[in-house]
């Protein structure tokens, strides 16, 4: 297998386009979306992931996804997908082969899918396996903790053994807990295994113990800032702007996946509705609406106030 480590920085989890009503992916816009976070710095993409709302998903459409993630990209950032949502390892397995063939930089696994929360590592290693060698051997490897349907954290043993494996170079980590970030930072260290945060608040210690880079939602909002601090940790600035991030990234428990989309269009200008599969548009109210602006707001004014160039 050739040798490939993932470059750090901000890496969007994408988001998925809809036409009115959510009843089909909008494909243009979905290119139009890659455009923007390219142009705004990501290193990274994440196709087909929870907030692609992937478990409402065909599999013809996450296959169409990350064709047109990997189209619109054109080699200018690596893109990684997901793609398994069924309980059997088999569906799994058919459905990870139809994304690996699709040639994303890496095949990320949900943790959750391959054993239930009273099921142990072994167990878990074992079904992910299977999984794993039905696939081609020289694809690229990583582990994204979805939080859905319930959320599996990897243990730091088997952090050890997938950077012993030898295939996987990447972790969408989301325990947000900074001890563990620094332990699993470790456990890679000088390994092509690279731990990136999901979480705003740990991002910048988490970078300084070793972490390579973000990978969360709130890159949506503020993909600039975000991959301003990954390159900048030592900077005077960089506390401030921490803590900016860690405050407005309470809007996650707003109405997310619906308020990144009606930031994106209302404020970025891009065209998207504000439809969804996961939450009806109608219940973003005009309160969340104003609580969206002020995150943009507020994030211009102390940008500035820091002298940031963005």
């Amino acid at each position: 297998m050739a040798e490939k480590t993932f470059k750090g920085g901000a890496w969007p989890v994408m988001l998925t386009p809809y036409t009115a009503g959510a009843k089909s992916v909008d494909y243009d816009a979905l290119a139009e979306l890659t455009d923007w976070y390219i142009q705004n710095g990501c290193t990274g993409l994440f196709a087909d992931c929870q907030s692609s709302e992937i478990f409402f998903l065909s599999l013809e459409e996450r296959v169409k996804i990350v064709k047109t993630v990997l189209k619109a990209a054109a080699g200018r950032v690596s893109v990684i997908a997901s793609g398994h949502v069924s309980d059997s390892l088999e569906d799994q397995a058919k459905e990870l082969k139809a994304i690996a063939d699709c040639g994303p930089d890496a095949v990320i696994f949900i943790s959750n899918r391959f054993a239930g929360q009273g099921e142990d590592d072994e167990e878990w290693w074992r079904n992910m396996e299977k999984v794993m060698k039905a696939l081609p051997s020289d694809m690229p490897l990583g582990v994204y903790e979805c939080p859905f349907p319930y959320k599996r954290l990897l243990s730091d043993d088997v952090v050890r053994r997938m950077r012993d494996n030898g295939r996987f170079r990447f972790v969408k980590d989301t325990c947000c807990d900074l001890e563990t970030l620094k332990r699993r930072a470790a456990i890679a260290k000088d390994s092509p295994l690279k731990i990136y945060n999901a979480n705003s608040t740990t991002l910048l210690d988490s970078l300084k113990a070793g972490c390579y880079g973000f990978c969360g939602v709130m890159a949506s909002f503020q993909m600039k800032l975000y991959a301003w601090l990954c390159a900048n940790v030592d900077d005077d600035r960089a506390r401030a702007v921490s803590d900016l991030l860690a405050i407005t990234s309470l809007i996650e428990r707003q109405y997310y996946p619906v308020n990144a989309k009606y930031y994106l269009r209302e404020f970025e200008h891009l065209r998207l509705t504000d439809a969804s599969r996961v939450k009806d548009p109608a219940g973003l109210t005009d309160t969340f609406r104003d609580e969206v602006r002020a995150l943009r707001d507020l994030t211009a004014r102390t940008v500035k106030s820091l002298g940031i160039s963005l």
